[in-house]
């Protein structure tokens, strides 16, 4: 009983002491009107925790709000902090958006220091005439030749113009390669005229007669990748680019020498090479080597050094220069360097620049490129390192759509230097 009323008188304690903070000399704090603030207490000290708290009144004893009591009394305790110093103080927003903020850039505008016009154009004609192209294929595979019009409305993925369009609008701008006539059942077919016909099989007999220039482009990308293999319906997808064959997958069978086609685990099935050529073995980028001077002019790799060196940009060249011999073979193993160094960066430049001379016009989409990402041992950093090479490669046309070009091969005013003989036809 008599421990009991002891706590009690204890907690009492200990809550009056926390309700009535008393001053330096023991006596309860006062408080003074807002006219009075500045003056000295009576006591002739002034009140630091009425000044803290902001409060004020007429002289009268109120008590001030103090700490929870404390439960554990044996413990030291702690001094209060004031609320306001815990309170951080923050920057304008304003301030911190526009050191955040960036300036983005717009999607059909071009990363590069100097636009070519001359690309440009060839990026705009092939908008131009994705119609006649594609109808003109899709039609070739056809047994007669004929597409009948109800039809043509609903395969307008495959013929290349916008959905909800008509098809007679755009068969109306090339009324001397396509016609519409209205067959004996009463329906309305959409065929090729005659000068079409005569322009088909004119192309069918030169694609026929650079065969074994097919099986060279086609050896020499199997050679390039690694395991010397990949899935056949990758080369299938990219068919325009080297002009092969429609048949395709059928067409490789013919020529056992070269390669055969074989099932992966998964089961997909790889086009793999049977034997290696080392007279295929020789990169474009090799017959640079005897003009080291325009080796130097063609590529570009950087050499890292702090910012305290303090290099002119002539000097930055200079040092630039170093990397830039000796070349790595496109042809070598770039399954084996490591990912970040030199030589694996150089090996993709020159897989790149090998790969689009293999092409018909010199040039590949960015999703082309991208799509043989494994086989070539590229990185998700493609784009940027094309972005670096920019007296190598130029890509024109729009962020999503990118066509990058080999400049070597045309000249100045747009033009192939050496035109395959299909696209000097067309």
């Amino acid at each position: 009983m008599l421990s009991k009323k002891y706590n009690e008188n204890e907690n009492e304690k200990i809550d009056s002491e926390n309700r009535f903070p008393e001053s330096p000399r023991g006596s309860p704090l006062s408080v003074w009107d807002e006219d009075d603030r500045g003056k000295k207490f009576p006591n002739g000290d002034r009140s630091e925790d009425g000044d803290r708290f902001g409060i004020r009144g007429s002289g009268t004893e109120i008590p001030l709000p103090g700490p929870e009591p404390d439960r554990c009394p044996s413990q030291s305790k702690t001094p209060h902090t004031p609320i306001f110093n815990l309170i951080p103080i923050h920057k304008n927003p304003k301030e911190i958006q526009a050191k955040t903020q960036k300036t983005r850039q717009p999607k059909n505008q071009s990363y590069h220091l100097q636009i070519f016009p001359h690309f440009e154009r060839i990026v705009e004609r092939d908008h131009c005439l994705r119609f006649l192209i594609r109808y003109k294929q899709f039609i070739s595979k056809l047994p007669n030749r004929v597409l009948r019009l109800d039809d043509a409305g609903k395969l307008y993925r495959e013929l290349g113009f916008p959905r909800g369009r008509k098809v007679t609008k755009f068969i109306e701008k090339y009324k001397k390669l396509f016609e519409v006539y209205r067959h004996c059942d009463g329906k309305m077919w959409i065929g090729f005229t005659e000068l079409m016909e005569g322009l088909v099989e004119e192309e069918k007999i030169i694609i026929d007669g650079l065969e074994r220039e097919r099986v060279i482009v086609v050896k020499k990308l199997l050679m390039m990748s690694k395991e010397r293999r990949m899935p056949l319906s990758k080369i299938y997808h990219c068919r325009g680019l080297f002009d092969v064959p429609e048949d395709f997958r059928d067409w490789v069978l013919k020529f056992e020498d070269d390669f055969r086609v074989v099932n992966a685990s998964d089961g997909t099935r790889m086009l793999e090479l049977v034997r290696w050529d080392p007279e295929l073995a020789v990169s474009t980028l090799e017959e640079f080597v005897g003009d080291e001077e325009k080796v130097r002019r063609a590529f570009r790799f950087r050499v890292k050094h702090g910012k305290s060196m303090d290099l002119e940009v002539d000097d930055v060249r200079r040092l630039d220069l170093f990397n830039t011999l000796p070349l790595v073979s496109p042809y070598s193993d770039g399954s084996k360097l490591d990912l970040w160094t030199l030589e694996a960066e150089k090996y993709r430049v020159g897989v790149l620049h090998e790969f689009l001379s293999l092409t018909l016009e010199k040039r590949a989409s960015i999703h082309h490129i991208v799509e043989f990402k494994e086989e070539f041992s590229l990185t998700k950093h493609t784009y940027q390192m094309l972005l670096k090479q920019p007296r190598t490669f130029y890509l024109a046309g729009t962020e999503m759509s990118w066509a990058v070009f080999s400049r070597d091969a045309y000249d100045e005013s747009g033009n192939l230097k050496i035109k395959d003989p299909l696209v000097l036809f067309c």
